[in-house]
Formats: structure tokens, sequence, C-alpha cells
């Protein structure tokens, strides 16, 4: 026995070596299927694509996942070895862009809602402002202010067996999900803020239906639109109060 994080484990496995001794190696069609660029093929399968997971390394070596989605083609490919993906209105962390700026190295996961096979890409990525770029990127009057241009090294294709197993696509498989925790009781806990679940709902509720798409003021961080409620106002129930702050020059 051994112990790993805290936990006895029989075995750590520790080397390449030690893991080929367990694992036989990929067969050839399986360790040939990279290729350093985007082809035909792999330009309509983003070209389908709404939905992508984009990898990068924080400063202490750590790793970020950060979603990425818009209607399907939204990452574009402007050529054999670029893609271009443009930048919405979010909580202006910007984990993704600040790790870029320190360590430039990407990996992306397309999926495509109801397929069973997923791209995987990686490469080098840069942050970029163009107009010309971004007028391609246009949703709901909305245009990207900031574009994440992507230098394309390694393409491959990846198989069906994880979307199989979890029944990913399968709705009348998916769990029931009324005992999930909502992002507004996560938020509340671990922000330890001093405002209710409710009314963190009601913030994130409005957020969805007024800055999927934003304005630039409202991308920019310019105008932030928060949330108060007033919930015994004449005792008649709730009242809604959003409250529109500016920046100070």
């Amino acid at each position: 026995m051994t112990e790993v994080f805290g936990i006895d484990v029989e075995e750590r496995i520790t080397s390449g070596a030690e893991l080929r001794d367990i694992i036989a190696p990929p067969n050839a069609r399986t360790a040939d299927k990279v290729i350093d660029h985007v082809d035909d093929l792999a330009r309509k399968f983003i070209a389908a694509s709404p939905f992508a997971v984009i990898a990068s390394r924080r400063p202490d070596g750590r790793l970020d996942l950060s979603p990425r989605g818009d209607p399907p083609g939204f990452a574009r490919v402007l050529n054999k070895k670029t893609l271009v993906l443009p930048d919405r209105a979010g909580n202006r962390r910007m984990d993704t862009f600040e790790n870029i700026l320190r360590d430039p190295y990407v990996g992306l996961y397309f999926l495509i809602p109801g397929h069973k096979d997923t791209l995987r890409i990686s490469g080098r990525a840069a942050l970029v402002r163009d107009k010309k770029l971004a007028a391609h990127s246009r949703e709901r009057n909305s245009v990207a202010e900031i574009l994440l241009l992507i230098h394309v090294e390694r393409v491959l294709s990846h198989c069906p067996k994880c979307m199989l197993r979890s029944s990913l696509w399968a709705h009348e498989r998916w769990p029931k999900n009324r005992d999930v925790p909502t992002l507004a009781e996560m938020m509340v806990r671990h922000s330890e803020l001093s405002i209710s679940v409710e009314d963190m709902q009601d913030i994130i509720d409005r957020d969805a239906k007024t800055r999927v798409y934003s304005s630039p003021e409202e991308y920019f961080g310019h105008v932030n639109l928060d949330l108060t409620n007033d919930r015994n106002q004449n005792n008649k129930g709730s009242s809604n109060h959003y409250l529109v702050v500016r920046k100070t020059q």
C-alpha cells in the first residue's frame, strides 16, 4: 500500500514505462490521427459546433477551463493554421486571457449537440482587436470587442465512447437535477456574500436576460447592472430595482 493525497492505494504509477507495462501502445491508426492544421473535415466540424471548452495554464502552473458558446461556426477558420473566436460579456475575471498573456498555449475541445464525435485542437493564442475580423462575429447587434486568435499546431478527432457511456445526448436518461446546487447557491456560500440565495438568483436571471449579448459599455464594465430587492414594499411582495453604476473617470 502507498498513500497518495492522503488516500491509501495499492499502487501508484509514476512513469511512462510503468504505464506502458500495464497498457499496450495505441494502434497505428490511432497514433497517426494527429495533424498540424485544419483540413476540410476539421473545418466542417468547427463550422457545425456551437460550443467549445478552452484550456489554459495559470501562472502558478495549474490549469483553467473556460466554456465558450455562440451560434454554430462561432469559431471561424481563417486559414488552415488559424482560428478566431469572439469574446462575449461575462464576469470580467478574464482568467483565460490573463493566462494567455503569460503562457500562450491553449487547448480547445469542440462539441456538437447530438453528435457523438468531438474535435480537439491545440496551439498558441493571442488577444487581438480588429474591426474587420470582429464584424463577422456580430450577433444581435453585438460585436466582439476582443478576439482570440489561435495558431493551430495539433488537430485530432476523438472517439464517441465518453458520449455513449454518459448518455450525454440521450435526454431520456438525463439525471434529475432538482438536488443539484445552483450557481446562486455556490456564489453565496463560496464568496461568503451577505445577500440571500434568492436575491443572487434574481441577479443571475436578470443577467441572462439582458447580457447574453451586450453593449460595449457593458462588456468593458463601464456599466454594471446589479439588482436590489424590496420584497416588503407596501406588503405587496417583491419589487425589483436595477442600479446602473457608471465608471468614474
